[in-house]
């Protein structure tokens, strides 16, 4: 049975967690710890008996993402036009890691394979990403070429150009000189 948190133990936790969501979306996964317990108006001893690695943090902190990334597929999935689902799951996903550099590098890193949570979810939202490219496919509207792995290196290009870009919506353009190459029609 868990243990349950005082008062101040529990607001200290949510603290650290928004705080590391924050530092994490503007720095990417190796930002400073410190800073995120400074943020969070806590100590470094507060930080690390809540959670006693970086990893800890990280898997907490992107589980709900992840999670999110999961219901924006099955979401997709429920839309009636294969094409434009595939579009805007694409696009909400892009987006996602365009605005929180922490997101875009969990998403095409295997640095987290060893966490069960967190490989567990990766490989849902990647099986729910491939039903609805699929799904666009057998509608004749997505190359048929296009597979699992096109959808990785698009993800890696996708984080490169939201961080290389001096232009914050850079990866609206390349996004969309992409679907125009992928549409059928």
């Amino acid at each position: 049975m868990a243990t349950r948190l005082r008062a101040d133990a529990r607001r200290n936790r949510a603290a650290l967690l928004a705080a590391a969501r924050e530092v994490f979306a503007e720095q990417g996964l190796d930002a400073s710890l410190d800073e995120i317990a400074r943020r969070a108006g806590v100590g470094n001893a507060t930080l690390y008996r809540r959670f006693p690695s970086r990893r800890h943090l990280i898997a907490e902190v992107f589980a709900s993402l992840m999670t999110a990334a999961v219901r924006l597929a099955e979401q997709s999935l429920e839309h009636p036009d294969p094409w434009a689902a595939f579009v805007g799951y694409l696009t909400r996903v892009c987006e996602l890691q365009a605005t929180d550099r922490g997101f875009a590098e969990l998403l095409v890193s295997t640095a987290f394979d060893d966490d069960e949570r967190l490989a567990a979810l990766r490989a849902t939202a990647q099986q729910r990403a491939v039903d609805v490219f699929v799904r666009a496919q057998r509608a004749g509207r997505l190359r048929a070429d296009f597979t699992r792995q096109d959808m990785v290196l698009l993800m890696m290009a996708n984080a490169g150009v939201a961080q290389h870009s001096a232009d914050p919506q850079a990866w609206r353009r390349q996004l969309s000189l992409l679907l125009g190459g992928l549409a059928t029609r």
